[in-house]
């Protein structure tokens, strides 16, 4: 008996606002995290809130593809939507910040499958024709919920209660939920009958969390050149070098190699690691020069970055729209092109650009780096079976977000060195010179108010070349893009279009 058909209209519903969820909740504590630490204290702890759900959404990513393409999208999705949901509940009853750290892990988890798999649905659902301008849509996702994440926040935690900020993730999982089960009927896979590459997820998950606890701990909770932090360094190259061993040996690897010898996805995934850590750094120090140089108070990040978001989701829906009709590298060099201008521009900041000037800036990067998602996501995929589109599609956002955070560990210790030094420079008898200085103390306006108006000045500018020196650093990271990009050579849609033809003959059109 054939499977039903899927009604495409409410299964692209529910997809969305489950897409929405997780990437919701990756922005939306930001703003309530003042009130939790009051509630709850634990104000050493509060980075964990956010770094427990990174590091679990991290590594549950591939591990989720994998499974979806073993045994369905659809179970894996529910399943992955469940498990976020719990881990919203739970975070809502939090009684403690430790509480709140472990079931945020949870969060991540289940976010782990939400995004990948959903991905993979929409290229499973469409023709090759339509899949450019669904998957530019639900990019605009992304976009969309780094502005509105924070002010949602914002207005939970002042007029109803910050546990809101979870508890609404349970009516609208429910819908999602919902609309999955009931509308949307896949083909079962045909490969269920291979055997879990446990040895391979277990030495693979080990290694991501030593690489993502060294690098969200390293230089905060121990020093660089200490023996935690040597300690997982070596453990993510003896387990990394375990699991690329195992992985050779095994039928039905969790990551299977033989992908990475394919030019085109190779290149995607360096791609998508470079614009990962190049997007991080705009989003860290674009708000902290404009709060930093221009206000000195700590507005909402989600306000001052919503120019920059905005045209991630303008070029995340345009860039969508032209795949198929000229070659993924085509596409990629104009999006390279704005990424080293803004790049560029941004390097070249100082405490006399207006604000308006550096606004524009904001907007040429976020059209920059829009058009990565729709493109690379794409671009992985090409010529892709259906028995592999899961782990592909998990390992792009997988890149991506191992960019992000060797982003915020790289540019961040950049910044730091940075404004130490210039510090030196511009206040050679001053205590803070030569010492780790805190930029988030030219963010809190008493503290500004007590500091000498000719030393604060030199302060602000000291910031202000620090950032800039980032953005300069960035600029070689894009100049890295482009390299990727041109290794990506001519292929295009329409080529997997024609031999996919057959494949897609039984799929429901939209």
């Amino acid at each position: 008996m054939p499977p039903k058909k899927s009604n495409v209209r409410w299964t692209i519903a529910g997809l969305m606002l489950g897409l929405l969820l997780a990437s919701l909740d990756q922005t939306i504590v930001s703003t309530a995290m003042p009130t939790i630490v009051g509630t709850l204290g634990g104000l050493d702890k509060f980075v964990w809130v956010f770094s427990a759900y990174l590091i679990a959404n991290v590594v549950s990513m591939p591990i989720f593809g994998k499974l979806s393409d073993m045994y369905g999208r659809k179970l894996f999705f529910l399943l992955g939507l469940g498990v976020f949901m719990i881990g919203s509940a739970l975070c809502g009853m939090s009684s403690s910040m430790l509480e709140l750290i472990i079931y945020r892990a949870i969060q991540g988890i289940g976010g782990g499958a939400l995004m990948p798999i959903t991905f993979t649905i929409i290229f499973d659902l469409f023709p090759p024709e339509k899949r450019g301008k669904m998957q530019g849509l639900f990019g605009a996702v992304f976009g969309i919920s780094s502005v509105l994440g924070p002010l949602a926040g914002a207005y939970f935690t002042d007029n109803v209660d910050w546990t809101w900020i979870f508890y609404i993730n349970l009516p609208l999982g429910v819908i999602s939920f919902a609309l999955i089960a009931l509308f949307y009927h896949p083909a079962l896979p045909t490969n269920r009958n291979q055997k879990i590459d446990w040895l391979g997820t277990v030495t693979f998950a080990g290694a991501i969390l030593c690489l993502m606890f060294a690098l969200e701990l390293g230089g905060k909770e121990f020093a660089w050149n200490s023996l935690p932090s040597y300690g997982l360094f070596g453990g993510f190259v003896l387990l990394f070098i375990l699991f690329l061993w195992m992985e050779t040996k095994v039928p039905a690897p969790v990551v299977p190699l033989q992908l990475f010898r394919n030019r085109l996805f190779s290149s995607s995934m360096g791609a998508s690691l470079v614009y990962g850590a190049i997007m991080m750094a705009a989003a860290s120090y674009i708000p902290l020069f404009i709060q930093g140089v221009f206000e000195g108070s700590a507005t909402s990040a989600g306000q001052v970055l919503t120019p920059m978001m905005l045209g991630v989701v303008a070029s995340s829906t345009l860039g969508g729209r032209f795949i198929g009709r000229t070659s993924y590298r085509n596409i990629m060099l104009v999006s390279v092109t704005l990424l080293l201008i803004a790049t560029l521009l941004l390097s070249m900041v100082s405490v006399t650009t207006p604000r308006w000037v550096v606004t524009l800036y904001m907007v040429v990067m976020g059209l920059g780096v829009g058009v990565s998602f729709p493109v690379t996501s794409m671009s992985a995929l090409h010529q892709i079976g259906p028995q592999q589109r899961g782990i592909v599609t998990s390992l792009v956002s997988f890149f991506r977000s191992i960019g992000s955070a060797i982003g915020v560990t790289v540019f961040g210790a950049v910044q730091a060195a940075a404004l130490r030094a210039n510090l030196a420079e511009s206040l050679p008898g001053s205590e803070l010179a030569g010492k780790p200085v805190d930029a988030q103390v030219l963010l809190q306006p008493q503290v500004r108010a007590s500091i000498p108006g000719p030393e604060l000045q030199k302060m602000i500018i000291a910031l202000a070349d620090s950032i800039a020196f980032v953005f300069a650093c960035t600029v070689f990271m894009a100049a890295v893009g482009l390299v990727f990009v041109l290794l990506m050579g001519k292929a295009k849609m329409e080529i997997a279009a024609s031999q996919q033809k057959a494949m897609h003959a039984e799929q429901v059109k939209a």
